[in-house]
């Protein structure tokens, strides 16, 4: 097992390699331009089974795919070289507990920020525990300055590295004034998303988020948490527009994502949402639900896992 972050394998247009020579041209478009497609996709270690479950990948791969139809990049690769690539990179690390992948298609060569190819991959993951220490209760937020991007500049639902530079605004600004995180309003004043995560708030024991036409990734956790909150936990769930004074006056909120999970948030922009993460908290009872199916606890929903091993 790689047993030190920087000196795990990565998988690198077609071969196995040490991160340290995982190497790309500098003036390549993807380092130029941010010209790459990626996803971000967590595997999960059973212990009991002895297993290594990636979590929806079939969902995650059809997004890339989409992402690269959308980016206008050269479509080289299938659905079983997505896969093959990340478990082989796995096996060649031995991970046996829970990581994050990063798959990640991006533009080589010495094109310019319009460039379609040629079109390289790598594979890279690293071991990922929970995002958020279990001695804190939750996330203090803030309502971005800076607008969420729109289908009409830069869609939310390509997920390109360029994008993230909106994310970075937000959430550097969120740091600097003191706060965890943010969360983005969109161009119509209606609150969008995070950065790099989904949003939900509770309200009289329902379960409210925007929509996807609300400048929002086509999450795959927030669909995940959608499903769950209706099918296993029978709580009513709400896709529409969300005002910011919301925000202040809902009695739960949470960001969710495959890299954040499902994160409690108990503050915006000074006012308490509410002050203890107990187990009676909707948000509690969502996390819990979140993790045990992530980890191949309920049955009827092991149709979501890919094992790897």
């Amino acid at each position: 097992m790689a047993t030190n972050k920087n000196e795990r394998s990565i998988w690198l247009n077609g071969e196995i390699v040490p991160l340290s020579e995982a190497r790309i041209n500098i003036l390549s478009p993807t380092s130029q331009f941010g010209a790459n497609v990626f996803e971000g996709i967590r595997c999960y270690w059973n212990d009991e089974k002895k297993q290594l479950y990636a979590f929806r990948l079939f969902e995650h791969y059809k997004r890339l795919k989409n992402s690269i139809k959308m980016f206008r990049l050269e479509d080289k690769y299938s659905l079983d070289d997505f896969t093959t690539a990340l478990m082989d990179v796995i096996h060649a690390n031995e991970y046996k507990e829970d990581i994050a992948v990063r798959q990640t298609v991006f533009v080589d060569g010495f094109g310019n920020w319009s460039s379609r190819g040629p079109v390289g991959m790598f594979v890279a993951p690293i071991p990922k525990g929970r995002t958020i220490p279990t001695d804190k209760k939750g996330l203090r937020c803030c309502v971005s300055s800076w607008e969420r991007i729109s289908d009409r500049n830069m869609s939310p639902k390509v997920k390109v590295g360029a994008n993230y530079i909106n994310s970075r605004m937000a959430q550097l600004e969120a740091l600097e004034n003191g706060y965890d995180s943010a969360i983005f309003m969109n161009n119509e004043g209606k609150i969008a998303e995070g950065p790099g995560s989904c949003f939900f708030i509770i309200r009289d024991g329902k379960l409210i988020t925007p929509p996807c036409s609300a400048s929002v990734l086509e999450s795959i956790t927030r669909d995940t948490i959608i499903h769950l909150a209706q099918e296993v936990l029978n709580i009513e769930t709400i896709q529409r527009d969300i005002d910011r004074t919301e925000l202040y006056i809902c009695d739960e909120a949470f960001l969710c994502g495959s890299a954040v999970e499902v994160v409690p948030v108990i503050n915006i922009d000074g006012y308490d949402i509410y002050s203890d993460h107990e187990d009676s908290t909707l948000t509690s009872k969502i996390q819990t639900v979140y993790l045990d199916t992530v980890y191949g606890k309920l049955q009827s929903y092991e149709k979501w896992l890919t094992p790897i091993y």
